[in-house]
């Protein structure tokens, strides 16, 4: 379904019901020139009958304005909502891979600024179309005054709206141009927090970094948004001299031959000065409009890039006989993992190891089911693993993975083992002096990248999976703790029956292992 389509649906009637106060408010406005423009020339005994038609009008004005400002702004807000929790419902539900491709600054830029121009919209949107049904209104009063002045006015407008959509096309590309623009600066932003430490025991990199990118990346973006404002203004002032020279032919030149009184006159001149301003004002409405645009286009290319995945949930396995890898392969830029084939049984504790970039993270997101291979099998107990079946495989494993995100609390926990064995683990890894659980969630994430590797492994361990992987989670702890994840930890797992791969350097423990695997260039050169 188109957004466009999704966004009426969810605005339902009260959209209709708003575009209609906002058209009879603007068109109310105009009749109050007319009714002005009456009480020019009308008697004592008229004018008081004009007085009250006035107050009315101007009541119904105010009234639907008002009304039609307010349901606007509660329908903004209601479909940035809904647009969100669409957006974050297909993040979640989206393959790892697409996830990864993505990459997240283009998604919070999605989710933070393109969402708020959808509310922009829908705040500009009402003084816009207000605006019109005033230019309309006037049109129609001034084809009620003299056709002939009318049709003038029309071709008028016919001409300058050519002209300025010209302009408009090359004013909204910019506009486009900085928007994208706008999202490499969101990353760049980012890198600078999470490049801190780096940019400041490196100078040169600091400087290097802030100027030739961030710095540069700024200007980018005034320059095309400006020149694209800049356009809108030049739009502008196109359809401000046509409106005007309109008025001066008019007035000046056409008057006489078109006979007009003096009370037409009047007439006409009110009726210009009075669409001055719903001009001005439907013209100023336009960029924001144009960004809106240019934002559900992005909206709807996230949705388009990051398509759910086509699985079901069904039941976890609660444990499992065999699993196995049958002529896996998975191709990525120019690196190609495999073909491999493995087996891993309950209770078995197996190392993998290798160099940097010989595909032993990718094997792992693999194994797990967070990557789809390219060619081969994933069978778990003879059945083959695919799309159907894939999201209840993956809750087979508890995995610690070396970019592993820590949540603040243990939701999809048992509540009764954080009680129980989530105060053990927290003694036995040394960390009831930094961290308390309280109603399973934790005091603090504060910590050290070792404690919240230790952490991390608490809540993997809560889990009771069948399968555990740790991808290096011992690089980053000390000497005791890595005594005590290979000696005791691992063994405990496996003495559970758990099924455990680790990815690891650290040659000393090899011993320790049922079997070791070694990975080479996406090859399995040992087993």
């Amino acid at each position: 379904m188109s957004i466009y389509l999704m966004l009426l649906r969810t605005t339902g009637v009260l959209f209709f019901v708003a575009l209609a106060c906002s058209v009879i408010g603007g068109l109310s406005n105009a009749a109050l020139l007319a009714l002005i423009n009456q009480g020019l020339s009308a008697t004592e005994a008229q004018r008081w009958q004009l007085a009250w038609q006035f107050a009315l009008l101007a009541l119904l004005m105010l009234g639907t304005r008002t009304l039609s400002q307010s349901l606007f702004m509660a329908m903004g807000q209601r479909c940035k909502a809904e647009l969100r929790r669409k957006l974050v419902q297909q993040v979640a539900d989206a393959g790892y891979a697409d996830l990864e491709q993505h990459g997240m600054p283009r998604a919070l830029s999605v989710l933070t600024q393109d969402l708020d121009q959808v509310v922009v919209f829908f705040i500009a949107l009402p003084g816009f179309v207000m605006s019109l049904a005033v230019i309309i209104g006037c049109m129609g009063y001034l084809g009620y005054l003299s056709l002939t002045v009318m049709m003038i006015a029309l071709i008028t407008v016919l001409i300058g709206s050519l002209g300025y959509s010209g302009v408009h096309r090359r004013a909204l590309q910019l506009m486009r141009q900085s928007r994208q623009r706008e999202e490499t600066l969101t990353g760049e932003v980012s890198a600078l927090f999470s490049g801190a430490k780096e940019l400041r025991l490196h100078a040169p990199r600091k400087q290097a970094f802030l100027h030739n990118k961030l710095f540069n990346t700024i200007e980018q973006v005034r320059v095309e948004r400006t020149r694209g404002y800049v356009l809108y203004a030049l739009a502008n002032i196109w359809a401000s001299v046509f409106f005007f020279a309109f008025i001066g032919v008019v007035m000046f030149l056409l008057a006489n031959m078109l006979d007009l009184h003096g009370a037409v006159m009047s007439g006409f001149a009110m009726v210009f000065l009075y669409m001055i301003v719903p001009i001005e004002t439907a013209l100023a409405a336009l960029p924001g409009l144009t960004l809106t645009q240019v934002a559900l286009k992005r909206i709807q290319a996230m949705q388009q890039q990051l398509p759910p995945e086509q699985t079901t949930f069904g039941a976890p396995p609660l444990s499992f006989h065999q699993l196995e890898l049958r002529d896996i392969t998975y191709q990525h830029e120019a690196f190609q993992l495999g073909p491999l084939s493995l087996q891993f049984r309950p209770g078995e504790l197996v190392y993998l190891t290798g160099g940097n970039g010989s595909g032993k993270t990718t094997l792992a997101r693999l194994l797990t089911g967070l990557y789809q291979a390219d060619s081969g099998q994933l069978l778990l107990d003879g059945e083959v693993i695919n799309e159907s079946n894939r999201a209840g495989y993956r809750q087979l494993f508890s995995a610690v993975f070396n970019d592993f995100h820590l949540f603040e609390d243990l939701q999809g926990i048992d509540s009764t083992r954080w009680n129980d064995e989530a105060h053990a683990l927290l003694d036995a890894l040394q960390l009831t002096r930094k961290v308390t659980l309280v109603e399973g969630t934790f005091s603090t994430l504060s910590l050290s990248t070792g404690q919240r590797k230790r952490l991390a492994l608490l809540v993997a361990w809560l889990e009771d999976r069948p399968f555990y992987l740790f991808d290096e989670w011992a690089a980053d702890q000390d000497p005791a703790f890595r005594e005590v994840f290979y000696h005791q930890l691992l063994p405990a797992l496996k003495a559970r029956g758990k099924t455990v791969l680790v990815i690891t350097h650290d040659d000393r423990y090899f011993h320790l292992a049922d079997r070791c695997l070694k990975l080479e260039l996406g090859q399995l050169v040992s087993a």
